[in-house]
């Protein structure tokens, strides 16, 4: 048995923000990809996976014991398949932001769910919110506290415009252009991330004032002018809002960037070749960046491994 792909994600604007309420967006990749399998695979890999899928079960069987009005799952079924050594195949790099527990959560609720909603189905904001809270107490065994975005991305392999907590819907975002120079590229840390830890250093940083006004007065202002800017296709004023975004990430959210990672992000900002900014809770893993000259940031950024996730 070899189940449907689920695909990881990028959260291209949003990280944090969505906690509090400012505007996200966030759209498949294609790129990475898992898929759950029953092959008698007894890799180091497959064993580990099969291992953390057994916890995951019990989880499971909690959570449907403690809100069965919120979702069930064939768990006799669900269990038999793990005991038959059952593990999740992928390609998705753990810790690095781009969702490979999201991709494990919707395959699981793609297969044993019971009355499961599915894509064909006229998606309401109803059905998604609702989609997004089972998929927020799924992930929960993995993160400690989840939106639940993750996951339904995967599962829907659609973008997502991200108003507010309780208010998402499916989007379309401008169709990209093969040999545009502007391009958005996921730049590789190198170093794996937590995003438990990171939350939680967030967590603590809203408790001051201070803190709270920069988050409301700067980073969610830039973060949902960058999201329109994005999906109306307003390019000049996405890379001003991205440059401020920048900023304001690389003064007030140090801890989440990797410090050897602090002088390339204000280089950027400077010679204005490319601008970083977080991709999902930061602490690791990639770093999204965002260039009107792909060539340009290459050059720049020499020596570091670039993937080009979208071009203008």
């Amino acid at each position: 048995m070899k189940g449907p792909l689920f695909y990881s994600k990028i959260l291209l604007f949003g990280e944090y923000g969505i906690i509090k309420d400012s505007k996200g967006l966030s759209i498949p990749y294609n790129f990475y990809n898992g898929a759950l399998k029953r092959d008698h695979n007894t890799s180091e890999e497959a064993v580990k996976s099969n291992g953390h899928l057994k916890r995951f079960v019990a989880y499971l069987e909690n959570l449907q014991a403690e809100q069965p009005e919120l979702v069930t799952f064939d768990i006799p079924t669900l269990k038999e398949h793990v005991e038959e050594g059952m593990y999740f195949d992928s390609t998705i790099p753990q810790g690095y932001g781009v969702g490979s527990s999201g991709a494990l959560v919707a395959a699981i609720y793609d297969r044993y769910a019971n009355n499961k909603i599915t894509v064909l189905e006229n998606l309401t904001r109803e059905k998604l919110l609702q989609l997004k809270k089972i998929f927020g107490q799924m992930e929960s065994f993995f993160h400690g506290k989840s939106s639940g975005l993750d996951p339904l991305n995967s599962y829907l392999s659609i973008p997502i415009l991200i108003n507010s907590q309780d208010n998402i819907e499916a989007t379309g975002i401008p169709s990209q252009s093969a040999d545009g120079k502007g391009a958005v590229f996921l730049l590789d840390s190198g170093i794996v991330g937590e995003t438990a830890p990171m939350v939680s250093i967030f967590m603590e940083n809203l408790k001051e004032k201070g803190f709270r006004d920069m988050f409301k007065k700067e980073f969610a202002k830039y973060t949902d002018a960058c999201v329109d800017n994005f999906l109306h296709g307003d390019i000049k004023s996405l890379f001003s809002n991205t440059k401020k975004l920048s900023k304001v990430v690389l003064n007030n959210f140090k801890p989440m960037i990797p410090e050897q990672f602090h002088e390339l992000w204000q280089k950027g900002i400077e010679t204005n070749d490319y601008y970083l900014k977080l991709c999902g809770s930061g602490g690791g893993g990639y770093i999204l960046g965002f260039t009107e000259d792909i060539e340009k940031a290459k050059q720049s950024l020499a020596g570091h491994k670039l993937e080009v996730v979208y071009q203008f």
